[in-house]
């Protein structure tokens, strides 16, 4: 066993590192559509997978009710998305993608598209399937709220 920690040479060091460096990069192109990863990613839950109601775009994104309600807001506010109450339960909120939200979202989309292949192409379709792979089994009996991090 070794005196010192070898923390760039760490898997988690490197994942979150590379998460970063990635998000950044993300995260430069969304904001002149007035997103944020989170808020596409919500724009995507609803406007791609249909998805209405918070609790399940919270589960759907890995994030916890208060910061998904924090993005709806955001991007009710922009017009992206509107909230009503449901029919049968007037204590459920109902979401859904606008006209404007869907183009945004389709703008966004290419965006990440462009942004996943800068980094495929670093990697050739082994390495790529490999490391999905892998990252799959790391995460495996893992909880995807990463809201804390």
């Amino acid at each position: 066993m070794t005196d010192r920690y070898q923390l760039h040479a760490s898997l988690g060091y490197q994942t979150t590192l590379f998460s970063r460096i990635s998000e950044r990069r993300f995260e430069a192109v969304l904001s002149p559509l007035g997103l944020t990863r989170v808020t596409w990613c919500v724009l995507l839950a609803v406007g791609q997978e249909g998805l209405q109601y918070p609790s399940e775009i919270a589960a759907f994104i890995g994030i916890d009710r208060t910061a998904t309600s924090r993005a709806l807001r955001k991007i009710e506010a922009d017009g992206l998305v509107s909230r009503c109450n449901g029919r049968d339960d007037k204590r459920m909120t109902v979401v859904s993608i606008t006209p404007m939200g869907k183009s945004r979202l389709a703008d966004a989309t290419k965006a990440a598209e462009e942004n996943a292949a800068h980094y495929g192409a670093k990697l050739s379709w082994y390495e790529r399937d490999m490391l999905s792979t892998i990252l799959q089994k790391l995460m495996e009996g893992e909880t995807r709220d990463v809201s804390g991090l």
